[in-house]
């Protein structure tokens, strides 16, 4: 027989048996905005470092980013294609490269045909003359945290968020290759889309370096329509306000850098990046002020800047907090024009 002792002990297990397996049994809570964007960035920049166009490196990433839609529901596949650059060398000589390049395009299909489009370059930049090397722009080692593992770890938090919902408008996520060779992926993207997907194609939400620069800021396209632009570019400035996120539109004529190929087709644009108008030429080139961590008030391109070692120690808590500022004004965002179901 038990003893009173070892009844009370046996019936404690049980209790706390019990609750221990009804606590296991909850669903984890949902992660806190720009928590997976955040481990996305540094797993991009850690495991995928020199992601130029046409390298080993290049398509690994891209298998990753295709899986990684995959187990997300989404119908994702790579595209392969091919573009060229011109090299210059030292003797003043110039030549042309051949590149295979890959991209990623991930989609779910809504109610209807028409359809938002997030996109995100993931390619770091391919050195295109020895002075290039020779100041160490590119290459092998270059990490590319803020250009641009920032809006492809942005990106795929909002399509995992996103799969959960359904919506009335499809949904398609675009990883780009072959950005830092002339904008050539997004060129290929659009040479491929028929009339109709064209006609389709309601926003396109593309993101770029959201880290270094001083402030988010939010541009539409050209030739996309002040409705839309109400609609969109107004829309995420508001909700930046009403987050306290430092955050601005901007309307001046550097509008579609990597984009042009886009804004050409007058698809409505949507860009997303982090940098400070106010500063330099106003062209969004440089960043933010000259300093003595950042020589030319901007990190792109240049390995020993754009690493998380660098990054995490001059701009400590930067990546975690811009990536929080991010999906939380573009979940709200892309769901509201989305229009999800009930």
């Amino acid at each position: 027989m038990f003893s009173t002792s070892r009844m009370k002990l046996t019936l404690l297990a049980m209790v706390f048996g019990c609750g221990f397996a009804h606590a296991a049994a909850r669903p984890a809570p949902a992660p806190a905005p720009g928590t997976i964007a955040a481990e996305q960035i540094r797993h991009i920049a850690t495991y995928f470092p020199g992601r130029m166009a046409g390298s080993p490196g290049e398509l690994i990433a891209a298998e990753y980013l295709n899986q990684y839609f995959a187990k997300l529901g989404y119908e994702s596949d790579l595209r392969g294609f091919d573009t060229r650059y011109i090299y210059s060398s030292k003797d003043g000589k110039q030549s042309w490269h051949n590149v295979h390049a890959t991209s990623v395009i991930a989609a779910r299909t809504g109610e209807v045909p028409q359809q938002i489009i997030v996109m995100a370059h993931f390619d770091t930049y391919l050195p295109q003359s020895d002075a290039d090397s020779d100041h160490n722009l590119g290459g092998l080692t270059l990490q590319g945290v803020d250009d641009n593992a920032s809006g492809v770890g942005v990106m795929l938090e909002l399509a995992e968020q996103l799969s959960k919902v359904k919506t009335h408008y499809s949904l398609r996520f675009v990883a780009l290759s072959a950005e830092e060779t002339g904008a050539q992926g997004a060129e290929d993207y659009v040479q491929r889309l028929s009339p109709e997907e064209k006609k389709n194609t309601l926003l396109v939400v593309n993101l770029d370096s959201l880290i270094v620069g001083d402030k988010l800021y939010f541009k539409s396209g050209k030739n996309t329509s002040a409705a839309v632009t109400k609609l969109t570019r107004d829309r995420a400035v508001k909700l930046a306000q009403r987050y306290g996120i430092a955050a601005e539109s901007y309307a001046g004529k550097d509008c579609c850098s990597g984009m042009q190929a886009l804004d050409d087709a007058h698809i409505p644009l949507l860009m997303v990046s982090a940098t400070n108008y106010a500063l330099g030429k106003k062209d969004g080139a440089q960043q933010r002020a000259v300093s003595a961590h950042f020589p030319q008030g901007a990190s792109r391109h240049q390995g020993q800047l754009d690493n998380l070692q660098y990054l995490d120690r001059v701009l400590p808590g930067r990546i975690d907090k811009r990536a929080k500022e991010s999906v939380k004004i573009l979940l709200p965002l892309i769901e509201e024009l989305a229009k999800p179901t009930q």
